[in-house]
């Protein structure tokens, strides 16, 4: 039995344009015609048909289907095989997107409901980067301080926020000062800074103890948009960053030798 071009492509859902093109390039030519030349394709042309649109499905390119085709049993497996690897990791991509967006709605649900006005008010030039807090709440997601400060965070109201903010505006202030006027880093004062930052984030968030601390001061030197939720760029110096870090060691130095005192007089 032989079929037209419009019954073909009726019941294979392909148009007519591309039977036209499969024909021009070779890869299908309806084995027969009509009394008036038109094409017909009989069932050997639609099981090649099928073929065609089976890889097709699956992401080959016209000439690799007409490679598979030419020889089946010298190409179709092993080019199978590269597609299935190449099937896999964009399915891994694709899984890692859908990861990327639920973590982003996640952050996101933490927002306090401000207008314009009233988020510069609170939060002046102090900004939240989405991109890096949802790598920050993929990074984190397991751990129970994470989860902690995402629920505490979005259980502020706006005067907490205002609260907040004007703590961690006072304490930089305090940060600007000692670097400017050439404080050490390990000195007490810095380290009093550092001890401040570390009780801000347990007042307000989550338990910080010093090793999260440090890993949290790591995140400053290593990421600009992380020292970017603590100095803005406009009131950041050149070695801000790492002046603060060293102060963070200096600090949790100084925690783990109370620590050790008290053991040695508990003995």
């Amino acid at each position: 039995m032989s079929y037209s071009v419009g019954q073909v492509s009726a019941f294979a859902g392909v148009t007519v344009r591309t039977l036209h093109h499969y024909d021009k390039s070779g890869l299908l030519s309806p084995s027969e015609r009509s009394p008036a030349g038109y094409r017909l394709y009989g069932d050997a042309d639609l099981a090649r048909l099928q073929q065609i649109l089976f890889y097709r499905e699956l992401g080959f390119s016209l000439d690799e289907i007409a490679a598979i085709l030419k020889d089946p049993q010298a190409n179709a497996v092993e080019l199978l095989r590269t597609r299935q690897r190449q099937l896999r990791a964009e399915i891994a991509g694709l899984q890692r997107l859908a990861e990327v967006a639920e973590r982003a709605i996640e952050v996101q649900r933490t927002g306090v409901s401000l207008t314009p006005q009233e988020r510069f008010e609170v939060f002046g030039e102090i900004t939240s980067d989405l991109s890096y807090a949802t790598e920050a709440e993929m990074k984190w997601a397991g751990s129970e301080g994470q989860r902690e400060s995402m629920a505490r965070a979005a259980a502020h109201t706006k005067e907490d926020w205002r609260r907040l903010m004007g703590e961690a505006s006072a304490w930089r202030a305090e940060l600007l000062a000692a670097f400017d006027e050439g404080e050490p880093s390990d000195g007490g004062r810095a380290m009093d800074l550092a001890e401040e930052h570390r009780l801000h984030i347990s007042r307000w968030f989550t338990s910080c103890p010093p090793e999260m601390h440090l890993r949290i001061a790591d995140d400053f030197v290593a990421d600009p948009r992380a020292f970017a939720l603590v100095v803005p760029p406009s009131r950041q110096r050149p070695g801000l960053a790492a002046y603060l870090r060293r102060a963070v060691r200096a600090n949790a130095s100084r925690h783990a030798g109370s620590r050790t005192e008290r053991q040695e007089e508990d003995r």
